[in-house]
């Protein structure tokens, strides 16, 4: 059918040409909004300008055909084939492009905003700044794409193709990237904040000054990745693959990445204030300094000779250990986990539930913390149950106390600014602790049962395995001694308060707190 015939009919109120052959057809800037062109040939055609808005292209043929700057606002193009053809600038808001072919497309600059492009083949398509904001392209072919400068902020690409794709500089800030596969893609100085990569191959990639804070990365595999000076902070990288990664200057400040395999990664000059170090793997890591400032200023530097830096990785867990002075039975058991699980309710930074070894004498209940710096104030929280919660908070106040004394005021290896940040936590967890004890029902039943008024021993264990007992009942380890051997006041559960028994000295403080991997040497 010639242009001018095929205009005519549309004029005079025609609508249906599905099947037609309008090959290499001059329309351009013709309104055709609401045609119906499915199935059509439209190859090599001029389209430039036109408007298509609400068209029904359905596995229409547009190989090569010219469509820059057209209107197709809503177009139907499922199973369409665009190969080879311009479209920049063109406007694809909310058209419908699933399993499209637009193989080698030019797609500058164009407008696919809201589009569905589930399982569309862009194979080495251009799409240099073009917006794809809340697009859908799940499983669809992008390798050897070219999206710099491109803007998909919150679009769907799971499971998508980008193998050796170009997006440096783009925008998928939100954007949904799980199982992706991305292997030597270029995402150098990408947005990729809040973006989720839970389980994508990033294999060789370059991330290098990348904005990945508060992505989620669990499971990613990025080995050989180049992370040079890209901002991980907050990021969740649990079990992620770093194997030989270079993550030089990286910023990764209350990074998450327990699980994580460092073997061969390089992680100097990497900015790690409040990371967990956790149950990482560190074999031949490459790690000169680290940045253990708040804010990734440098004002806190930590050097390492290798065996340093490899223990620095390997740090253990800190925890906090109640050790009871009588074993646990069933209704204690049950009173216990319900007022843990309320005190979790209140104090959100008690995020699991103590394990507990049970013995014909003693309980030892031992709660695992994510980071040194809150083992004072969980403390505080962790011994509310128990009748030496007084006692033990008082203690916990004193290991302040002592820091902030004459005599270690002057100590270089605990900044002033640290003992400050130390009693304010303490000093807010015993406020927490006031309106956890206020709150009806959560200690009601352990004030009712004798095991928690039995004698208990609280020992911290910070993340160098130095231990600190910062409380100890004088009767705490006694019951089972000879009677005969010692007054009847010893067995008394209750001690005069007034006493102050402090098991520890200011030398055993500082030595603790300077076993916490975060303060500045």
């Amino acid at each position: 059918m010639k242009a001018e015939e095929f205009l005519e009919k549309y004029a005079m109120g025609v609508r249906d040409f599905s099947g037609v052959d309008l090959s290499e057809a001059n329309l351009s800037g013709a309104k055709l909004n609401g045609v119906n062109l499915s199935q059509a040939n439209l190859s090599v055609v001029n389209l430039s300008g036109a408007n298509l808005n609400t068209a029904n292209l359905r596995y229409a043929k547009l190989n090569v055909a010219r469509l820059s700057g057209a209107h197709l606002m809503g177009t139907d193009l499922k199973g369409a084939s665009l190969n080879v053809a311009n479209l920049i600038r063109a406007d694809l808001s909310h058209a419908i492009l699933r399993k499209a072919s637009l193989v080698r497309t030019e797609l500058i600059r164009a407008n696919l905003s809201h589009t569905d492009l589930v399982q569309a083949n862009l194979k080495n398509a251009d799409l240099r700044e073009a917006t794809l904001r809340q697009a859908n392209l799940s499983r669809a072919n992008m390798s050897d794409v070219c999206l710099r400068g491109g803007f998909l902020t919150g679009a769907n690409l799971e499971q998508v193709n980008l193998i050796n794709s170009d997006l440096c500089r783009t925008d998928l800030s939100g954007a949904n990237l799980r199982d992706a596969e991305l292997r030597q893609a270029n995402l150098s100085r990408a947005n990729l904040s809040g973006a989720c990569l839970s389980g994508a191959n990033l294999r060789w990639v370059d991330l290098s000054d990348t904005d990945l804070s508060w992505a989620d990365l669990s499971g990613a595999k990025l080995s050989g990745a180049n992370l040079n000076n890209a901002n991980l902070s907050n990021a969740n990288l649990t079990g992620a693959s770093l194997v030989h990664a270079n993550l030089t200057s990286a910023k990764l400040i209350k990074a998450e990445w327990v699980s994580a395999d460092l073997t061969g990664a390089t992680l100097t000059g990497a900015k790690l204030y409040a990371t967990t170090r956790f149950g990482l793997k560190t074999d031949g890591i490459i790690c000169e300094w680290i940045d253990l400032s708040p804010t990734g200023d440098s004002s806190i530097i930590q050097y390492f000779t290798p065996e340093g830096s490899r223990d620095f990785f390997n740090a253990t867990s800190p925890t906090i250990s109640i050790i009871v002075d009588k074993p646990l039975d069933h209704e204690a058991n049950f009173a216990i986990s319900g007022a843990y699980f309320q005190i979790a309710q209140q104090y959100l930074k008690l995020k699991q539930p103590p394990s507990v070894e049970n013995s014909r004498r003693r309980t030892v209940f031992t709660f695992r913390i994510d980071s040194d710096e809150l083992l004072l104030p969980t403390a505080c929280i962790a011994i509310l149950p128990f009748q030496d919660a007084k006692s033990t908070q008082r203690n916990l106040i004193s290991v302040v106390e002592m820091m902030k004394s004459d005599d270690t005021s002057n100590d270089a290896s605990i900044p002033f600014h640290r003992i400050q940040s130390f009693n304010q936590q303490l000093e807010e967890a015993l406020r927490q602790a006031d309106t956890i004890k206020q709150v009806k029902n959560i200690l009601a039943l352990t004030q009712r049962l004798s095991f928690f008024q039995a004698p208990t021993q609280v020992i911290l264990t910070n993340s160098s395995s130095q231990n600190l007992i910062v409380h100890e009942h004088p009767n705490f380890g006694k019951r089972l001694i000879n009677r005969s051997d010692v007054s009847d006041a010893v067995y008394d559960d209750k001690y005069d308060e007034a006493v102050k028994f402090i098991p520890f000295s200011v030398s055993t403080v500082i030595d603790f707190i300077k076993g916490f991997h975060y303060i500045g040497q």
